[in-house]
């Protein structure tokens, strides 16, 4: 499993979110996002619009799978800018 924390750049709105989802789902690894105490898929728009997720949230990007470090990376990168 590949990890990687990052600080939300900007309020991920539904067209944000949707690329989020979009990039996670390319991958074959099994993408997932951590905020607090709560684990959710990254492939699901429904799961991760139910995050809230606003600029400066600090949330953990998990992947599990054989591109796992690229899926973490390139997931990643979609809250970063």
């Amino acid at each position: 499993m590949t990890s990687r924390t990052v600080k939300v750049k900007n309020t991920l709105g539904t067209r944000e979110a949707a690329l989020f989802v979009q990039t996670a789902s390319k991958f074959k690894s099994n993408v997932k996002i951590a905020l607090e105490d709560k684990l959710v898929n990254a492939k699901s728009l429904m799961c991760l619009i139910s995050l809230g997720l606003t600029g400066g949230m600090q949330v953990t990007i998990q992947a599990d799978g054989e591109d796992e470090v690229q899926a973490a990376e390139e997931v990643s990168t979609v809250l970063l800018s």
